[in-house]
């Protein structure tokens, strides 16, 4: 048997990683960096995301890509295997969340709009359809084929608004809608990928940024470890997922959330 060392060991894999410039991004680069990929580092800003490779060092590539274009989003996937030459791991971090600036998104229930759910829709969801359909050939092709796909705890329950009340934090619907999507499209793509590509999913619970010590209290209050996330919980789930060490592991959904969901 191999050991836990090179089962873990991602020398030699060649990653797309979308959100690649943002705060879980940065978990999840750290994280395959360091088992020894290298990694295609894809956003939307041009000049964060290639801040970010230089800042990760000569394994970080950037790309910068609309995903909510599905032309420029498959020409992107195209692109990241021609740099890499071949693609072995597909990881989907981009997303709207509860602070992204959208008129009709981070607003009361009422106020939400069609056209900020539909952008969402684009790019949490539709994009991870569109990326591992491009992405397909090349994965199946590279012997260790794997998508990760981040969802959330918002895909599995609904937000208790008792949690939000008082402070100026959103959570949109689309937002738990797109989410709950992505686990569904996890278990779908499992079945439609093997044997040849596994796909699963990271859903996070609350990240600690900078909400107000109102709402981090309350969570916390309701949480069995007694405290939000911080990125760094993630880069574990992201190397189980994106490694040999969940070799017979396909169509799941690893929560990650303190125990929140457990009550």
């Amino acid at each position: 048997m191999r050991t836990i060392r090179e089962l873990s060991s991602l020398g030699g894999r060649r990653v797309l990683l979308t959100g690649g410039a943002g705060h879980v991004g940065l978990a999840a680069a750290e994280s395959l960096i360091e088992l020894g990929a290298r990694v295609v580092l894809l956003d939307l800003d041009k000049r964060a995301c290639e801040e970010r490779a230089a800042a990760l060092g000569d394994r970080a590539l950037p790309l910068a890509c609309d995903l909510s274009d599905e032309q420029e989003a498959r020409l992107a996937v195209r692109q990241a295997i021609e740099m890499l030459g071949g693609l072995d791991v597909l990881i989907h971090c981009a997303a709207y969340v509860g602070t992204t600036q959208r008129p009709g998104w981070a607003v009361p229930f009422e106020q939400q709009s069609v056209a900020a759910w539909d952008s969402a829709l684009r790019v949490n969801l539709t994009a991870a359809f569109v990326m591992a359909q491009e992405g397909h050939a090349a994965l199946r092709a590279s012997g260790h084929g794997t998508i990760v796909l981040f969802a959330s705890i918002y895909g599995l329950v609904g937000p208790d608004p008792a949690l939000y009340a008082g402070t100026a934090l959103a959570n949109p619907t689309a937002y738990g809608v797109s989410k709950g999507g992505l686990m569904q499209l996890t278990r779908y793509l499992a079945t439609q990928m093997g044997p040849h590509v596994r796909v699963n999913a990271i859903a996070p619970g609350g990240v600690l940024r900078a909400q107000p010590d109102m709402f981090r209290e309350r969570y916390e209050a309701r949480t069995p470890l007694g405290r939000m996330a911080v990125e760094e919980d993630l880069k574990g789930a992201v190397a189980y997922l994106a490694s040999d060490l969940s070799s017979y592991v396909t169509g799941h959904t690893l929560v990650v959330d303190g125990g929140l969901t457990a009550w």
